[in-house]
């Protein structure tokens, strides 16, 4: 099977499934034999996981693609939509932002600059509210922890406390999504 370990300045191991692909996040210290038994150890995870990103591939790729008109007016909804949801979290995560861009992109939902500056795909408009305001937040959170620790995760629930089962819905139905995606 074959995998891209990246080694960074972490204390454990995690295993990560993207578009299809195994990486392997390890401490910098790790063996190959360490991160060898790792994935032996994770085998089951790893095969289920990895078959079911397979099939979502297959299933966003059976998918009719959006027109670049129909992404240009999902775009602008989310120019109207999207700032007015960043608007209302701001102040319940207690940041400010930099500037809003509406982006139609393969692989990210948002992000965050370390300047402020939030990005988002269009392809939000395709999902429930709830995913949209899961995303806002997500960001604007980003505004306070650039990472994805213990910290980030608890002021993201605090501000929105569903946020687990929107993303799980992200991740869920997120593949066939992106793949509606022109070439």
């Amino acid at each position: 099977m074959e995998f891209e370990v990246i080694r960074s300045n972490r204390k454990s191991m995690a295993v990560e499934i993207k578009l299809n692909k195994l990486i392997i996040r390890a401490p910098m210290q790790a063996t190959n034999e360490d991160i060898n038994a790792f994935m032996l150890k994770n085998k089951a995870w790893i095969e289920k996981h990895l078959a079911k990103a397979q099939a979502q591939q297959q299933a966003a790729a059976s998918v009719k693609k959006l027109t670049m008109d129909e992404i240009r007016k999902l775009a602008d909804k989310a120019v109207e939509i999207i700032p007015e949801r960043v608007k209302y979290y701001a102040p319940l995560v207690g940041v400010t932002y930099g500037r809003i861009t509406i982006r139609n992109q393969r692989s990210k939902w948002g992000s965050c600059s370390s300047k402020g500056n939030l990005n988002f795909n269009c392809l939000l408009m395709l999902a429930p509210p709830e995913v949209i305001d899961s995303v806002v937040v997500h960001e604007l959170c980003h505004r306070k922890e650039m990472n994805h620790s213990e910290r980030f995760y608890a002021e993201v629930l605090r501000v929105f406390p569903d946020y687990h089962k929107w993303d799980k819905w992200l991740k869920d139905n997120g593949t066939i999504l992106m793949g509606l995606m022109p070439e």
